[in-house]
């Protein structure tokens, strides 16, 4: 082969192609996983294959397409009952592993004719609130509270907003009935669904953590709604969990080997894991994101996942990624395909996978979470909890709790207020910064935070900002400048939904990240009904207590906060990241 590398065979839809030293690495573990029989105790589930803590605790995955395939009547009936009430769209109000599934879903098949057209908030900025309940006709729209626990804030808040806003359309004693509940039996959302009239109450499984939940009703129950054929999408899944078995070797069984080639990857340096799908199915990349980032990104180790960054030439990447390749038949981009080609032709390792349909997600679902599991025994790491994840949650619910009490955030001093932008870090990051010769400007102050980046580091913006295509596109135009600067890896991610997925490998995984937060006022703030705390106010906390979580984990973090006209703040922070960067 050019470039030196050798390809990895015996998965039909999946290659590997790796430098020689990496795939004598990569052969090497897969005999181990052989000899040992580690995919049989796995499925075993036995947590010493991992840190022996509550491992087995959290596979309930595993079996999870038998057991909705038994009852797929059931979900039909969902979708059956959304289309015959004459819904016109249905909202999935979810964080995190709640809500990606079905974003994901949404994104690759678009609305289906008859159907009600989804839509997903995950997002606590009051623009976005306020996009959805203007997009959809309240009256006729089937509302999905989809929380594991029962217990987090944003999907609790989310269900008081628009419970409220029903409730003044359509009534208080029939708001319910546009409401449906999933969470795990015995939660406090059971409780609230149930007092509240809800349409339907549908229950999670305890023992499938929330980014492995994919193929469990919270991510089956809204692709019902939305009208796909969920029989087809199950027996696709079924299908890969077969070819990934306990008796299929690790050689020849895609999850397993995948998994391996990310984890010795991983323990190499390559832990920059860039994804890239065909444009019909690009929308996996987010759901990627939580499943690697959360699963692995902990005790200083970890899988990176760079989704979406804009593709460069091959020599401007370093030493630290490996390529995942998700292509589709139907829909493959030609320059893609390109450009792909010239990656293995420069020899960075590039893992090809092949899907004829977008159908064959739910196969993926399942490949990659066996993947996951597998590369976190390799990098000895629990893969289902999330520590990290959790600290966050504290810091915003102290400062939101202190907010309910004085009717005020704690005050904090800028570090710089100039140019209209605001900027904040903690001590030892004002510090760092001040030592690496930083003035009173933002060029200078810009200049001497993204100068921190060295080889086998990654650069994130974490933008607390609605999610818009002319807001992705200003950030995606920074992430371009900072990856041909610097050659290194970059990541985007829009706050807060990132806190429930790449948040934790920020704060638990390599210290590699050099971490630029973007805030900005809101034109316009709503209301929580029942809370002296605004969206805004939940938002800002969030952001606050991200950034106090980065700092106690001695993360290099700083924070730009734009005033309410966020169009113009990130036009003004892209000119200023050019010239420092120039």
């Amino acid at each position: 082969m050019a470039g030196g590398q050798r390809e990895q065979q015996g998965v039909s839809d999946q290659t590997v192609r790796v430098p020689p030293d990496l795939g004598r690495e990569i052969a090497d573990a897969t005999a181990r996983w052989t000899a040992d029989g580690l995919v049989r105790r796995l499925w075993a589930r036995d947590a010493t294959l991992w840190t022996g803590a509550d491992e087995a605790s959290w596979l309930g995955w595993l079996d999870i397409v038998e057991h909705q395939r038994a009852r797929l009547a059931e979900l039909e009936a969902l979708g059956a009952d959304a289309r015959d009430a004459a819904f016109t769209h249905a909202v999935v109000l979810g964080m995190g592993g709640s809500s990606l599934c079905p974003d994901v879903l949404r994104r690759s098949f678009g609305r289906i004719a008859g159907h009600p057209e989804l839509h997903v908030l995950d997002s606590t900025v009051p623009a976005q609130v306020r996009a959805v309940a203007d997009a959809v006709d309240l009256a006729r729209t089937l509302f999905v509270v989809a929380s594991k626990s029962g217990g987090t804030l944003e999907p609790n808040i989310f269900k008081q907003y628009f419970f409220d806003r029903v409730s003044r359309v359509a009534g208080a004693g029939r708001a319910g009935k546009q409401f449906v509940a999933i969470t795990d039996p015995g939660s406090a959302m059971q409780k609230v669904a149930e007092a509240d009239g809800f349409r339907r109450v549908l229950f999670g499984r305890p023992s499938i953590g929330g980014r492995y939940s994919a193929l469990s009703d919270f991510g089956m129950a809204p692709a019902a709604m939305l009208g796909l054929d969920v029989g087809r999408l199950l027996a696709g899944a079924q299908r890969m969990v077969e070819r990934c078995g306990p008796d299929a070797p690790p050689a020849t069984n895609p999850g397993a080997a995948l998994g391996i080639a990310l984890g010795v990857c991983a323990r190499r340096g390559r832990d920059k894991v860039t994804l890239l799908a065909s444009p019909p199915i690009d929308g996996l990349g987010a759901w990627l994101e939580q499943l690697l980032a959360e699963s692995t990104g902990k005790h200083g180790r970890g899988l990176i996942p760079v989704d979406r960054e804009p593709l460069a030439e091959p020599g401007r990447y370093g030493a630290d990624r490996v390529f995942v390749y998700t292509r589709l038949a139907a829909g493959a981009d030609p320059d893609q395909d390109a450009a792909v080609d010239a990656l293995e032709r420069a020899g960075h390792p590039v893992i090809r996978i092949a899907v004829e349909s977008a159908y064959d997600l739910g196969a993926e679902f399942f490949r990659w979470e066996i993947a996951t599991a597998v590369a976190g025994a390799i990098l000895g790491i629990n893969p289902f909890d999330q520590p990290d994840v959790e600290g966050s949650k504290v810091a915003t619910r102290r400062l939101t709790e202190a907010y309910e009490r004085s009717g005020q955030l704690p005050s904090e001093a800028p570090i710089l207020d100039a140019g209209g932008m605001r900027f904040f870090a903690d001590a030892a990051n004002a510090a760092a910064l001040v030592a690496a010769g930083a003035p009173s400007t933002v060029d200078a102050l810009l200049r001497a935070h993204l100068h921190r980046l060295d080889a086998g580091d990654y650069a994130a913006l974490l933008a607390y900002v609605e999610m818009t295509d002319a807001h992705a596109a200003r950030l995606q135009a920074m992430r371009q400048r900072i990856l041909n600067r610097f050659g290194a890896a970059t990541c985007l991610g829009f706050g807060p939904r990132f806190l429930h997925s790449t948040g934790q490998a920020y704060k638990g995984g390599p210290s590699t990240g050099v971490l630029l937060q973007v805030t900005s006022d809101d034109a316009v703030d709503l209301a929580v009904p029942g809370q002296r705390y605004t969206f805004g106010v939940v938002k800002a906390a969030q952001a606050r207590g991200d950034l106090e979580v980065l700092a106690e984990r001695g993360r290099r973090a700083l924070r730009v906060h734009l005033g309410p006209d966020v169009a113009a703040g990130l036009d003004a922070l892209a000119a200023a990241i050019d010239r420092a960067l120039a």
